[in-house]
């Protein structure tokens, strides 16, 4: 003789034991490839993309590391010396922060090719001297792609300093238009999507936004 319902078996209870039964077998099956993941290493991350939030996700990242009181060294190889919003927060952490704005503004705003080379240079000299300290657990290169694009830094030089970071050293790069070689030596790359954007509506560039 089967069982008769139970007389709290109303249809929403039924519902929240199948949900119950079932978020059961997802975390278990869950619980087990997580269990399979055992390797913890430093890695190249990219942000690209035409989409918005490329250097946004990066600083999120560094906020994130600063949280884990980790060291963090930051090169800008474009932007100049705006008043940004981040950089007002990580000036508040000098004993975790290491910035270093060594971009002229776009190429457009220079108009000298020699010049920004030169800008891109410097900031290259910078940057791999805080790849290499191992005091830094995560290096920011925001946006790299654009000078590596221009042609301004040798694309195979960058890769293979990269490659031969230290094991537990985090790298991010930034910018539109990655090189191919670059995403392939990458561990993790996002790209970034533009659906819509209010530039295209004549809305201007505003602080909490964009800088």
């Amino acid at each position: 003789m089967s069982e008769q319902p139970a007389e709290d078996a109303t249809p929403e209870a039924e519902l929240d034991r199948r949900h119950a039964e079932k978020m059961a077998k997802k975390k278990a099956a869950r619980d087990k490839i997580i269990a399979t993941k055992t390797i913890e290493k430093g890695l190249l991350i990219v942000h690209t993309g035409k989409g918005k939030g490329k250097s946004t996700a990066a600083f999120g990242m560094v906020c994130r590391a600063i949280g884990h009181g980790m060291r963090v060294g930051i090169v800008q190889f474009v932007k100049g010396r705006w008043e940004t919003g981040e950089r007002a927060v990580l000036d508040k952490f000098p004993e975790l922060v290491s910035l270093h704005t060594m971009g002229e503004g776009f190429t457009w705003e220079t108009q000298d090719r020699q010049r920004d080379i030169a800008a891109a240079r410097a900031a290259w000299e910078r940057a791999k001297a805080l790849i290499a300290d191992p005091a830094y657990r995560l290096v920011l290169l925001d946006e790299l792609n654009i000078v590596l694009r221009y042609g301004y830094l040798p694309l195979d030089e960058v890769v293979e300093a990269l490659a031969a970071r230290a094991p537990m050293t985090h790298v991010i790069v930034t910018g539109r238009n990655a090189a191919e070689a670059l995403l392939e030596a990458a561990d993790l790359v996002t790209e970034m999507t533009m659906v819509k954007h209010p530039f295209r509506s004549g809305v201007k560039a505003q602080a909490g936004i964009e800088f």
